[in-house]
């Protein structure tokens, strides 16, 4: 295990970009102390912190109808969510692509999923070594989008989506004292996030009308997540931070098509392997 801090991206299904890196660093036991994941990020954190190779990939990709967690037209206006949360957070790691709890909550990894408290618009960084419930109720809190999937209570507090407060969370990561860091994008290089429309924000605002916090921290969301990113690209042109980014055009937040994402996974599986002898590097000149 190496001392140094994993920074996962969000994304919803984009997130399958991370898998491949992940998968192809496990492959070579390429195991570190520290893992932020936001959002889809935080699914890929768990399973690269319970040493599943291939998990997040086949939660991800298949053609099975019995496996699909999408919800038709019908279903999203009466379960007021565009996915079934119950399959991925429940019957996913419980039954048909079974979690390794054990490997998790014995691990000497530290895991942090990326939480937005909607009472106060704050990104909040929760773990869990113990009940899993609560584990799989963090996660799905993280992944949790605003609009499209229901608000989740963890310990009586609601949560939304971890993206919303803290997309790219670096400055925890630098927080957290480890010189070694590695961030895991979903985006291309140079990518922006675009203002709020008038429109998605009144939806936010008739939405989320209880609180104000996350309504405010939602409609800005664009201007945190270029300051981020232009933190990223600052930190990786110093050579402070090592950057896994796709260099292909990526796949939508919500894309179905298997062939789609198997070539996102694959280019993101040969972007590590392409750059594994640069990471060694990198991570052998903050050693400590």
């Amino acid at each position: 295990m190496i001392k140094a801090t994993m920074v996962l991206e969000g994304g919803a299904t984009r997130g399958v970009f991370t898998s491949g890196v992940l998968d192809y660093l496990m492959e070579q036991g390429l195991y570190t102390s520290h893992v932020i994941g936001v959002s889809a990020g935080a699914c890929n954190g768990v399973d690269y912190v319970s040493r599943q190779i291939g998990r997040t990939r086949d939660c991800m990709i298949h053609k099975e109808r019995e496996y699909s967690y999408y919800y038709g037209f019908r279903k999203f206006i009466r379960e007021k969510s565009l996915m079934d949360m119950d399959m991925i957070f429940d019957r996913y790691p419980n039954e048909y692509f079974p979690f390794d709890y054990d490997t998790y909550f014995n691990s000497e990894m530290d895991c942090e999923m990326v939480t937005t408290n909607c009472e106060t618009g704050q990104a909040e960084y929760m773990t869990e070594r113990q009940d899993k419930a609560r584990l799989m109720k963090i996660c799905r809190a993280s992944c949790s989008m605003p609009l499209v999937a229901p608000i989740v209570n963890v310990d009586g507090t609601p949560y939304l989506d971890g993206g919303l407060a803290d997309s790219i969370p670096v400055g925890r990561a630098i927080e957290l004292g480890n010189k070694r860091i590695i961030v895991v994008l979903t985006r291309n290089p140079g990518y922006r996030k675009k203002p709020t429309s008038q429109a998605v924000a009144d939806l936010y605002r008739r939405a989320y009308k209880k609180y104000p916090e996350l309504v405010r921290v939602t409609i800005r969301r664009n201007y945190e997540y270029n300051r981020q990113i232009r933190l990223v690209e600052q930190l990786e042109r110093e050579g402070k931070i090592f950057v896994f980014s796709p260099r292909i055009p990526t796949v939508s937040r919500i894309e179905k098509d298997c062939d789609a994402l198997k070539h996102f996974y694959e280019h993101g599986y040969q972007q590590a392997k392409k750059r594994h002898a640069e990471l060694q590097a990198y991570l052998e000149k903050w050693q400590i």
